[in-house]
């Protein structure tokens, strides 16, 4: 098995310290397994990328996109890669 890549691990951690307001009012809901005891995790590598917030279990990724991501294509090549691997992917975006 292999190890953690270091690199996406410390950018998860960046990540996780300096949350968008939308990411910190959604990560209040879905932790401590809140959400009908699902467990979520925040800024979590997957393969090339790193999600939002993931329910192993579930293999959910939910997304909270602000307006630069607005009809991105790199979102639906990411959005592709997750789904050909087994992951559902919800996507929030913020319109205004």
């Amino acid at each position: 098995m292999r190890g953690a890549d270091e690199f996406k691990t410390e950018r998860a951690r960046r990540l996780r310290n300096v949350p968008t307001d939308a990411e910190a009012t959604l990560w209040y809901r879905l932790r401590a397994r809140r959400l009908n005891g699902y467990k979520f995790v925040r800024q979590e590598p997957i393969g090339p990328y790193t999600v939002d917030f993931i329910c192993r279990d579930c293999r959910l990724v939910v997304e909270v996109d602000g307006g630069q991501h607005a009809d991105s294509h790199r979102d639906a090549i990411r959005d592709k890669w997750l789904i050909d691997h087994n992951y559902r992917v919800l996507r929030f975006r913020k319109i205004w």
